[in-house]
């Protein structure tokens, strides 16, 4: 019997101009899991870059787009294709605008919700995979939201950046041992470490 081969794909630009953005908070959840795992990136039979992550349950494959970000569906289709992941077992991790900073939101499936990442994935693959997304917050409203996303984090952000790329790291390692649902109950409710 095969088992299960998992798919973790963070959303992001290549390139270094684009390293510490907020749209790149994608990839920085899949080099936290990569380097705990201490596992290194090959190239992957798409545009993208993966990490292959053997485990006693099954396998994960850990997987960075290059395609940037508003064609990232078709380098996530070729993998998922070739790799013959089924599309329960996929997760995307993305930004989210729409949520504050450092707060997770798991979805089983759903829209796109106006990120253009998610649009390209939902076209290549349907909407039928597990989402995470991570509040890197909307900023300030003079700001246009292209540039926003685009800019790097505030120093006095650093923190919580650094904690919620954690726990999002830790969200996704919870989908492959135990399944989106387990990862919302867990990680929709607000962050422990800062409700009261």
């Amino acid at each position: 019997m095969k088992l299960p081969v998992k798919l973790i794909v963070g959303l992001g630009n290549p390139g270094a101009q684009y390293k510490g953005t907020r749209h790149n908070i994608g990839f920085a959840v899949i080099d936290e899991i990569a380097r705990r795992a201490a596992i290194g990136f090959e190239s992957a039979p798409a545009e993208a870059v993966i990490a292959k992550w053997r485990r006693p349950e099954g396998g994960a494959l850990l997987a960075k787009p290059l395609t940037f970000m508003n064609l990232s569906g078709q380098a996530v289709g070729e993998i998922a294709r070739y790799f013959k992941v089924d599309l329960p077992d996929v997760l995307i991790v993305v930004d989210e605008v729409q949520l504050p900073l450092g707060k997770l939101r798991a979805r089983a499936r759903g829209s796109a919700g106006g990120h253009n990442g998610l649009k390209s994935v939902i076209a290549h693959l349907g909407d039928d995979f597990s989402r995470l997304r991570i509040g890197v917050g909307r900023g300030g409203q003079q700001r246009d939201l292209a540039d926003h996303v685009l800019s790097r984090f505030e120093k006095d952000e650093a923190a919580e950046v650094e904690r919620m790329t954690t726990r999002a790291a830790d969200a996704a390692e919870m989908f492959i041992t135990s399944g989106i649902e387990a990862v919302m109950n867990a990680f929709n409710g607000g962050d422990p470490a800062t409700t009261e």
